[in-house]
């Protein structure tokens, strides 16, 4: 054991509480799953390690769980939990994954507020000259309910008793677990297999470890939380919807401090994974999602949602318009009430109007379809106008078929174009039309049924249902 250090993520919890089918550190506050933001801080603490080990301890939904750490972090072992016994229990089946590591810290999948500067402080402290065997993290809360309590005497820690096996005077505590610890590593795989099952739950406590520490005459530091909201854990759907709160108000005030404007921050669902150019402007009620950026100068209109697309410069986003998985050029304008779904990209100057949907279209600079119109598996040229309640059919029951429509091309309202079609650079499509083939550039296409107009007719036809008796 030359040095170096090992993270273990305990992630076998069952989450009874959570009432789900989905592995409880797999819920997602802020926009993400629990779990990576634990991950995150694991793989940024190891980063400074001249060696370093991480191992991920799956439990319940361990398939789930053990697909998610194969993305999310691929250099972290994941090892398998079952039956749940206890933390004690996890970390035992995590040592064969330790390596020459001489310092261990546990972290908990559920807590996923953790800062990086934190845990490291935990590092710090536990290669201090008194040499302690266990440092871990505390937190005074006003209601410290479901959390571990920690009990001092005359300031030096004694133990931490479960809320379940505590005493009522015990239980008045508010200085409690944060379920975050840095551990000696000779001192820990020694002593793990002293741990016994005596409790309320028939589990194998971790804290059990401070205990044997005293007992062995080695020193436990309780550290507490500069910011208590870093130990918040998440077992109910209430916590985590505490913890997303607070999430988002964290990615709010950061995004108004790079130069954004949010009106009404308060309405505003900003995922921490979202980014915010300066000089944007975001309305109230708007939704920003997942891997969205937002470009300098773009205003989002109110109860917009965007998730998982990039808007470029001084783009135009009017109220109620939804946008997913697309890319939209400066000076865009679109909406309201536009619909732009996934494979969408748009170049600049593109304007998309009210009750306009795309999907897998291609608008090239300067394209304008302003009103009432569904482009699908669309390529189209520069400068082209789109009319008001164009539709491309793009599916004919079995098989999805592209349109490509070419640049300085006028269609004409309530057109229906027929695909697999091509209409070439520079034709004019005339309203009401229905093309069924291509259109050579250039050329003027039209297809309607002949006009007939009957002199006087409508006077005649009022003469006679007036002659009718009946409901009109």
């Amino acid at each position: 054991m030359t040095g170096g250090t090992a993270v273990v993520v305990l992630a076998a919890g069952r989450g009874v509480r959570m009432k789900s089918a989905l592995p409880k550190v797999l819920h997602a506050a802020g926009g993400r799953p629990l779990l990576d933001r634990v991950l995150e801080t694991a793989v940024a603490v190891l980063a400074r390690e001249r060696a370093g080990h991480l191992v991920v301890v799956a439990g319940s939904g361990r398939e789930d769980v053990a697909a998610h750490v194969r993305r999310a972090a691929p250099s972290a072992a994941v090892v398998l939990q079952h039956p749940p016994r206890g933390t004690g229990d996890a970390v035992r089946k995590a040592v064969k994954h330790f390596g020459n590591a001489s310092r261990v810290v546990v972290l908990s999948g559920d807590v996923p507020m953790l800062g990086v500067r934190t845990v490291r402080a935990l590092l710090s402290r536990l290669g201090g000259r008194d040499r302690p065997a266990i440092v871990f993290l505390t937190a005074i809360l006003d209601d410290p309910r479901s959390y571990g309590r920690v009990v001092r005497s005359r300031g030096a820690v004694t133990k931490i008793v479960e809320e379940k096996d505590a005493t009522p005077a015990e239980r008045e505590i508010r200085e409690t677990n944060g379920g975050v610890y840095a551990f000696d590593r000779p001192f820990l795989q020694s002593t793990l297999p002293k741990l016994k099952a005596v409790n309320a739950q028939g589990e194998y406590y971790l804290t059990d470890l401070l205990g044997l520490a005293l007992a062995a005459g080695r020193r436990v530091v309780g550290i507490p939380a500069r910011d208590p909201d870093e130990v918040l854990g998440v077992n109910s759907r209430g916590d985590l919807a505490r913890v997303d709160a607070l999430l988002r108000r964290r990615a709010t005030r950061a995004a108004m401090a790079a130069g954004a404007t949010l009106v009404r921050p308060e309405t505003i669902t900003l995922d921490e994974t979202a980014v915010l150019g300066k000089d944007s402007v975001v309305g109230p009620f708007a939704t920003l999602l997942g891997t969205t950026r937002i470009g300098e100068g773009t205003h989002i209109g109110q109860g917009c949602v965007v998730k998982d697309s990039i808007l470029g410069r001084r783009v135009v986003v009017k109220p109620y318009c939804v946008i997913e998985s697309a890319r939209v050029g400066d000076r865009a304008i679109l909406g309201p009430f536009a619909r732009l779904r996934e494979g969408t990209v748009l170049a600049g100057d593109v304007h998309i109007g009210n009750f306009v949907e795309t999907k897998k279209a291609v608008l090239a600079k300067g394209v304008k379809a302003n009103h009432l119109t569904y482009l699908g598996d669309t390529t189209i040229g520069e400068r082209t106008n789109v009319g008001a309640g164009v539709i491309t059919c793009n599916y004919d029951g079995f098989t999805k078929h592209p349109t490509t429509i070419g640049k300085d091309v006028f269609v004409g309202s309530d057109t229906q174009l027929v695909a697999p079609v091509t209409v070439g650079d520079g034709a004019i499509v005339a309203a009401g039309t229905t093309v069924t083939s291509d259109v050579p550039a250039g050329d003027l296409v039209l297809s309607r049924s002949p006009q007939t107009n009957v002199p006087q007719g409508g006077v005649r036809y009022r003469e006679r249902k007036k002659k009718r008796p009946g409901k009109r």
